[in-house]
C-alpha cells in the first residue's frame, strides 16, 4: 500500500482519490478551500439562497454513470436527474428566441422552420457526430497523452479521417447549414471547449451529439450534489480529505517526491498528483529545474475564457425565464476575436444566464429566483469593480429587456467573481475558468503532460492536461491519472520483489 498525496479536490482530484483508495492506497486530499470541489463549490447565503459557483450544465450523463458504476453505485443512489425541457434557450439579435427542444426530431421540425432542408442535414451531421462521440468516448478520451505509441490502433487510424481531428469546426458547420440561426446554435457548445469555432477541430461536434441527442440535465440541489457524491463514494473506498489546508511546497529527494508541506508541516507520501493549477505547482511548489516547462511555454499557451459571473437572489418570480438562456444577440466571432486576439474586455458581449430555481425549489426561499450571470472574458485583463458593474449593468439591461420586467430593484442578494477571484481561489494561471483551449496544437499528446518528466513520482491531472476542460473530461482526467499511478506501482513492487 502506497501513500498518495493529492493537491486539490476538483473533479479531477476526487476523481483520482476515489480509484486510487479503491486500488488499496492509503490517500490523502488537501483542498485550501474551506469546502471541496474546486470551481464546483457550492455556497449558501444567509437568506437562503444556493449557489453553484462554477458548472452549471450537465452533459455526457454516460460519464457520471461510468465513475459511479465502477464503485457499485449509480447516479440515482446519490442524487436526482431532471432532464430539461426545453433545454435551452437562444436569444438572437432583436430578442428573437428560440427553445431548443429536448426531444430530437422537434428539434428537427424547429431547423425545417427556419431553413428548409437543415433537418435532412442536422440528421447527418449527427450521425457524423454520433461516431465521433462514441469514438471519442471510448477510444481517445482514456488516454494518457504521454506517446504517439497510444493511437497506434489500427481501427483509429482508420477511423481519423472520420474522426476530422485536422478540420476546422467551423467550416465543418458552414458545410451543413447556411442560416447564421443555426450556425450560432451549432457552434456554441465550442465556448465550453475554449476555443475559437474556426480555430477548434470539426472532432468536438461530439459535443453537439452530447447535447442536442442525449439531453441537457440538472443534478436536483445543484452541481454541488455530485461533488459531495463523488466525495462519498471516495470516503467510502477510504480516502481521506482535508479543507483548509493548503499546500505551499511538494518536497524532493533527488528525482523522487517524498510528500507536500502545509503550513511548516511535513506530510510524507510515495506519490504526489497534483490537481490544482498546473501552472502554478510548478511555478510555486517546485524548483525550476525540476519544472516541465518554462514560463515562455505557458505565455504562448492558448488559454481558455476567464468569466465575469454575477450570483443574484432576486425576491420575486420572474415570467418567461427558463433553466438555461444564452444571450446570442450580440456578434459571436467578434466577441470571440476580444477573448483570443485582442484580449480586450468585450464591446458588445455575448453572454449565459442561468435560473436554476424555474426547476428546483431548493436553490431560493419560496416565491424568490436564483440567478447566475455569466460573461467570458480573455483571461488576464485588469479586473476592477467599475468594470464588473459596467458589464452587470450591459447583461441586465439585455436580460431585463428579453423578459419584459424590472429585475434590479428586486434584488436581495449580489456577489460577483472574476480574474482576480479565479487567482485568488483557485491559483488561476491569468484568471483563466476554464483551462487550455482545445485547439489542434494543443490536443491528445500536445497538451501538458500528466507526468513529471524529472521526478519519477509526481503527476497532473486536471483540465490543463489530457483530456481537457469540462467537468466530464475532468472526472475523466483523474481516472487515466489513477490509472497511470497504480501501474507504475504495480512495476514498482514487481521490480522489488525481483
Amino acid at each position: 500500500m502506497a501513500i498518495i498525496n493529492i493537491i486539490g479536490s476538483g473533479f479531477s482530484g476526487i476523481s483520482a482519490a476515489a480509484y486510487l483508495a479503491q486500488a488499496g492506497h492509503q490517500v490523502h486530499v488537501f483542498e485550501k478551500n474551506s469546502s471541496l470541489g474546486g470551481r464546483a463549490r457550492q455556497y449558501s447565503t444567509e437568506n437562503g439562497y444556493v449557489f453553484d459557483m462554477g458548472p452549471s450544465w450537465y452533459w455526457m450523463p454516460g460519464v457520471f454513470e461510468r465513475f459511479f458504476g465502477d464503485f457499485g453505485f449509480t447516479v440515482s443512489d446519490f442524487y436526482k436527474l431532471i432532464l430539461l425541457d426545453p433545454s435551452f434557450e437562444v436569444v438572437y439579435p432583436g430578442m428573437e428566441s428560440l427553445h431548443v427542444p429536448e426531444n430530437f426530431e422537434e428539434l428537427c421540425k424547429v431547423f425545417e422552420r427556419i431553413e428548409p432542408g437543415s433537418s435532412l442535414k442536422l440528421k447527418k451531421f449527427m450521425d457524423e457526430a454520433e461516431y465521433k462521440y462514441k469514438k471519442g468516448m471510448e477510444s481517445l478520451v482514456y488516454k494518457p497523452g504521454l506517446s504517439l505509441a497510444e493511437f497506434a490502433d489500427l481501427d483509429l487510424i482508420k477511423g481519423t479521417i472520420r474522426l476530422q481531428v485536422f478540420s476546422s469546426f467551423s467550416k465543418h458547420v458552414r458545410k451543413f447549414f447556411k442560416h447564421p440561426k443555426l450556425i450560432a446554435l451549432m457552434e456554441f457548445p465550442v465556448l465550453f471547449l475554449g476555443a475559437m469555432p474556426q480555430d477548434t477541430p470539426a472532432l468536438y461536434s461530439l459535443m453537439n451529439y452530447a447535447g442536442l441527442k442525449l439531453g441537457t440535465w440538472y443534478p436536483e440541489g445543484g452541481f454541488g450534489k455530485v461533488i459531495d457524491a463523488m466525495a462519498e463514494v471516495a470516503k467510502t473506498q477510504g480516502a481521506h480529505f482535508h479543507v483548509g489546508t493548503e499546500v505551499t511546497r511538494i518536497n524532493l529527494n533527488g528525482n523522487q517526491s517524498s510528500g507536500v508541506t502545509i503550513d511548516g508541516k511535513f506530510f510524507e507520501s510515495d506519490v504526489v498528483i497534483a490537481s490544482a493549477d498546473y501552472h502554478h505547482v510548478e511555478n510555486n511548489l517546485l524548483p525550476a529545474e525540476y519544472r516541465n516547462y518554462s514560463e515562455d511555454y505557458w505565455k504562448k499557451k492558448t488559454f481558455a475564457p476567464s468569466c465575469l459571473i454575477y450570483y443574484l437572489g432576486v425576491n420575486k418570480k420572474l415570467k418567461n425565464i427558463q433553466h438555461h438562456t444564452l444571450f446570442f444577440d450580440e456578434d459571436l466571432y467578434d466577441h470571440a476575436i476580444e477573448i483570443y486576439k485582442t484580449e480586450k474586455w468585450p464591446n458588445k458581449p455575448l453572454f449565459y444566464v442561468c435560473c436554476p430555481s424555474q426547476t428546483d425549489d431548493t436553490v431560493a426561499p419560496q416565491g424568490h429566483e436564483n440567478l447566475f450571470l455569466l460573461m467570458p472574458i480573455a483571461p488576464g485583463l485588469e479586473d476592477t469593480e467599475a468594470m464588473r458593474e459596467k458589464y452587470f449593468d450591459i447583461m441586465m439591461d439585455r436580460l431585463e429587456t428579453k423578459l419584459g420586467e424590472a429585475i434590479r430593484d428586486s434584488i436581495d442578494y449580489k456577489k460577483s467573481y472574476c480574474v482576480k477571484d479565479f487567482k485568488l481561489d483557485y491559483n488561476s494561471y491569468k484568471g483563466n475558468a476554464y483551462g487550455l483551449a482545445n485547439t489542434l496544437m494543443q490536443t491528445a499528446i500536445l497538451k501538458p503532460k500528466i507526468r513529471n518528466k524529472k521526478i519519477n513520482n509526481l503527476f497532473y491531472t486536471g483540465q490543463l492536461t489530457v483530456p481537457g476542460p469540462g467537468v466530464p473530461p475532468s472526472i475523466i482526467s483523474g481516472k487515466v491519472v489513477a490509472d497511470q499511478v497504480i501501474n507504475q506501482l504495480k512495476n514498482t513492487t514487481n521490480e522489488v520483489i525481483v
